[in-house]
């Protein structure tokens, strides 16, 4: 059986789901959430908990099995306390500022880049430290913008210059040694 399927999801006090066959809405403090399952799957809610069983030990089932539960746990996850991501700006006269819920980059380009957040996406922008901050209830969406954020300017590998994720590791390049000439 699959060690992450078979683990229940337990349910916090302030969410509450609704499933109806594999469609499953999950609502909390940060906001709704829905998605609707194969239907191969088998969930259930038993004493504020939701199991996920799975028909047979073929191998699409198993992969859906526990792709189902992390999904659902995701779900609940991100209604209860939500999820953020952190970006980091590195470069001279890189910055970052809001400008009402929009994220204004001035990332070296001849103009500034305007990023408008989705339903659901808050942004958080520390001019000290140079940090944004992409907060929302949806996994998977606040991952992608924030993708989409790095993607205005990715770091380049022989100063470091550009925006990237505040635990990523930037693999440097030693650029040109210089002239050598026949004389050494």
């Amino acid at each position: 059986m699959s060690r992450i399927g078979r683990l229940p999801v337990v349910l916090p006090k302030d969410v509450e789901v609704d499933i109806k066959g594999t469609h499953i809405l999950v609502k909390g403090p940060k906001g709704e959430l829905e998605h609707t399952f194969p239907s191969d799957m088998m969930i259930s809610l038993n004493d504020g908990e939701i199991v996920v069983k799975r028909p047979s030990d073929e191998r699409t089932h198993r992969a859906l099995h526990g792709m189902t539960r992390a999904l659902i746990n995701n779900m609940v996850t991100g209604v209860s306390t939500g999820y953020e991501k952190v970006l980091e700006i590195n470069g001279v006269g890189y910055r970052a500022e809001l400008d009402g819920k929009n994220l204004v980059l001035h990332v070296g380009f001849s103009h500034s880049v305007i990023v408008e957040p989705p339903r659901g996406i808050e942004f958080e922008v520390d001019a000290r430290t140079r940090q944004i901050k992409v907060m929302g209830y949806d996994k998977q969406v606040v991952g992608h913008v924030a993708a989409d954020i790095r993607k205005v300017r990715p770091p380049e590998p022989y100063k470091g210059k550009g925006i990237k994720y505040i635990d990523e590791r930037i693999r440097r390049k030693a650029g040109k040694a210089g002239k050598v000439t026949a004389y050494g």
